[in-house]
């Protein structure tokens, strides 16, 4: 029987404090799931879930490509005309991180036995997992086993895995069983919507084939024809006298190795996994790529693939590193955000972002507007090659999106609200088809990357035609009302609680940003532009409506509204909600009551604030973001990182804390008890949003960085670096004066523009322009912002963790 020797619950996410690891100690089986998502390692290509090396007990097991999938039809108990008629699936493929270990003949299985020592760490500096196990088997047996695997940002498709084995007390007998596995079964989760729906048995063996150390499995799908290749080699040291055997099937491959261990012999085996997959080359090319990806990984051996991963992670972290000094825990869990975002989407090269990276089949492995507005901030910031590829990927479906807008009867392109591939995979139109926001996201992250990079060939080439496509969206979607105003009406913004309402303010102000920006970007590229038949007419009649659009607002309340009309709703049963413990309210309300009330399930008006804060006043952010906090239920982890950069902005620095805490925490303390089928990439990206937006106060609206920096009780300095126009820029604040230093060699040339503001210097007053030059620094003092408003509550139920247990600490002192 196990002995479970957890001295920290993870369960609790309280995994011991440490800057730059994740660490488990003993072994947990109830949090099998989650943390096979926690130690999840990516670079954006292939993506292995955390499981145990031997593979049982397991969790959730899972293999992933980025964008390999397969289709599903969509059933509708009444279909409509535009209904989405399939859906896509990511699939998990073969699994080549299993190495199975047989000691005298009884499988090492951590259900049996006697676990004497259990840890796993995740090294974020270095991008490795690494475990260590001391086990005795059933019959007394001892063995040390020491792995370590990373799936290299170098080598897009490469896996790599050290395995060693030590005998401890005695002479032992050890078999090795190193295997490919595919169409393994992966277990029903739930019905709810938010998992992924399971495809059995849906690769179809095409080729096979091994010898000595190596196999290779070719297979391929039904419905999307796609092919994909797994190819797996090793490189053994052990004691004299050994026996191996390899066994190829159509759906897995085994390569087995015995030898004989004496007390502190060890056996020592590296093992590489190379894969490739393509909806058009043919096998022999897989087979060949994988194969020239496998002999430069043996040329390279374990030292130098885990040598360039160490690089890799060294260059990453010089222009992407946050620091914070008062608060260990959440310094641990931002790198983790961090670490992780960038796992998602360093190499997926003009492939999707999915809302869970490659940790897990949650969503179906989909993109949402997730990835615009909350990973692509992050990675424009600190990897921006990383977004321009996230972005080119955008581009590739444009046809896709044209041929939608046409299905709906509109002009331009309208991108998907969820999809894998570029098809609408959505068969709840309210929050799929209506939710055009998605649209100036896409655009507001191609306008960023412009901002903070000045790629003129990417404007040319990718944002040209994007921003023209969405312009057209929604010139056609809008109309001039008797008012004069350009209105948007029938759509579903953020909150997916207030479906097809009219005039929603974040909509709204983000199509203009999107008009506006199409209008600008033609005019530098006025040739180019009338390939796309874009005429001065079409972008003054963008300009026009950019200048109009409709932003609601209650004289009443005194606030903006949501969406036009929200603020004459009744107002939600917070009260029953939560004695009925009711949240998240998808679950256990129907949409026909939440449409009809003032309850938001994720920040809307709030993120209007945020992205698009020059369009407010001091006074008004205050005001609005008094108004929707009691009605903002956070029923999705997008929301929290919004509210906390507001919170900062409105200078109620605590609330903005906890909402940070709740952002970076979301999935190390598995707050919404679904962290199981993967990590909530855009509320770990959100962490690093909660600090660098929020408590540095960074807006990018114009052609300048703009920083308001405070700081939250108890922290004691906060510093962080980002790439701005090809240079990295350190602000580095302390108790009472903030540093802006641009690193680099002052021959070198060049600066970057900032603006300093300092307390409420924001509102309505004119910040300090600096422009900091290479290898310079420029200090200026800070105070904070002073509240406008009483610190606002939250729905019953639903007071942010840190924020309670703090409350509950004041009243015990």
């Amino acid at each position: 029987m196990t002995h479970d020797i957890t001295d920290r619950s993870p369960r609790d996410g309280r995994f011991p404090v440490d800057p730059w690891l994740i660490r488990e100690v003993g072994l947990d089986q109830s949090f099998l799931p989650q943390s096979e998502s926690l130690f999840a390692l990516s670079n954006g290509h292939v993506g292995l879930r955390g499981n145990l090396d031997e593979g049982d007990p397991s969790g959730l097991p899972g293999t992933y490509l980025n964008s390999f999938y397969e289709t599903r039809p969509l059933p509708y108990a009444e279909a409509g005309y535009g209904y989405p008629e399939s859906g896509q699936t990511v699939l998990n493929v073969t699994n080549g991180k299993l190495i199975r270990l047989l000691v005298d003949d009884e499988p090492l299985d951590l259900r049996y036995g006697t676990i004497e020592s259990h840890e796993r760490t995740l090294d974020m500096k270095r991008g490795v997992l690494e475990r260590e196990l001391v086990w005795c088997s059933p019959s007394g047996t001892h063995v040390r086993l020491h792995t370590s695997r990373l799936v290299s940002l170098r080598r897009r498709s490469l896996v790599a895995i050290r395995y060693r084995v030590t005998a401890v007390d005695k002479r032992v007998r050890v078999v090795m069983q190193s295997e490919l596995v595919a169409n393994e079964h992966v277990p029903a989760q739930s019905k709810d919507p938010r998992v992924a729906a399971v495809v059995e048995h849906a690769l179809k063996a095409v080729e096979k084939g091994g010898k000595h150390a190596r196999a290779l499995l070719v297979h391929r799908t039904e419905g999307s024809r796609l092919q994909m290749a797994a190819l797996m080699d090793h490189v053994v040291h052990s004691p004299d006298g050994n026996i191996t055997e390899l066994a190829v099937e159509d759906d897995w491959a085994r390569y087995t190795f015995s030898t004989a261990l004496e007390p502190d012999d060890e056996l020592d085996v590296t093992k590489f996994v190379s894969y490739g997959w393509s909806s058009q080359r043919s096998v022999p090319a897989l087979r060949d790529q994988v194969t020239a990806a496998m002999v430069s990984a043996l040329h390279a051996g374990w030292d130098g693939v885990k040598r360039e991963q160490e690089d890799e992670f060294a260059k990453f972290w010089d222009g992407a590193d946050v620091r914070i000094d008062g608060d260990d825990e959440l310094q641990q869990a931002v790198r983790f955000g961090i670490f992780h975002s960038f796992q998602a989407g360093a190499r997926a090269e003009q492939r999707a972002i999915p809302a869970k990276g490659l940790t897990g089949p949650g969503y179906d492995g989909h993109a949402f507007w997730d990835t615009e507005m909350f990973v692509l901030p992050l990675l424009t910031a600190t990897d921006p090659d990383a977004a321009a590829d996230a972005l080119r990927w955008r581009a590739a479906t444009l046809q896709q999106a044209r041929e939608r807008a046409g299905t709906l009867h509109l002009s331009g392109a309208t991108f998907p609200w969820r999809t894998i591939r570029g098809h609408e995979c959505s068969a709840y139109w309210p929050a799929g088809t209506a939710a055009f926001h998605v649209n100036a996201d896409v655009a507001a992250a191609v306008l960023r990357y412009l901002r903070w990079t000045g790629d003129e060939n990417f404007e040319r080439e990718v944002a040209l035609p994007v921003l023209v496509e969405t312009a057209r969206l929604w010139r056609s979607l809008g109309y001039h009302g008797e008012d004069g105003c350009f209105h948007i009406d029938g759509v579903t913004g953020p909150d997916e609680y207030s479906a097809v309402s009219h005039d929603n303010v974040y909509t709204n102000l983000l199509a203009a940003q999107n008009l506006t920006g199409a209008a600008d970007v033609v005019a530098r590229w006025h040739d180019q532009a009338q390939e796309l038949g874009v005429t001065e007419d079409e972008t003054a009649e963008w300009r026009r409506a950019a200048d109009t659009v409709a932003i609601p607002y209650s004289e009443r309340h005194g606030v903006h509204e949501q969406s036009r009309g929200f603020t004459a709703l009744d107002v939600w049963d917070f009260a029953a909600s939560d004695r009925d413990h009711a949240y998240p309210l998808l679950l256990n309300d129907s949409y026909f009551d939440l449409y009809r009330k003032q309850v938001v399930k994720q920040a809307d008006l709030a993120l209007a604030l945020h992205w698009a804060g020059d369009r407010f006043t001091a006074e008004e952010k205050a005001r609005d973001f008094a108004y929707y906090e009691p009605l903002t239920v956070r029923d999705s982890s997008l929301s929290a990182c919004t509210q906390a950069v507001v919170a900062a902005e409105v200078g109620h620095l605590e609330l903005a804390t906890a909402y940070l805490a709740e952002a970076a925490l979301m999935d190390l303390h598995d707050l919404n008890k679904n962290g199981g089928d993967g990590l909530h990439i855009a509320s770990l990206a959100g962490g690093w949003l909660a600090v660098v937006a929020g408590f540095g106060g960074m807006r990018d609206h114009g052609d300048r960085l703009t920083f308001r920096p405070q700081l939250p009780p108890g922290w004691h300095g906060l510093d962080f670096t980002v790439r701005y126009r090809g240079h990295h820029l350190r602000v580095a604040i302390g108790p009472d004066s903030v540093t802006y230093r641009v690193e680099g060699d002052p021959d070198d040339g060049g600066s970057v523009p900032v603006t300093h503001l300092s307390g409420d210097a924001a509102d309505g007053g004119a910040g300090e322009d600096l422009d900091v030059a290479v290898g310079s620094s420029v200090e200026r003092s800070w105070t904070a912002v002073t509240p406008l408003t009483e610190t606002p509550g939250q729905p019953a139920g639903r007071v942010p963790a840190r924020a309670q247990s703090r409350s509950a600490n004041r009243s015990a002192d």
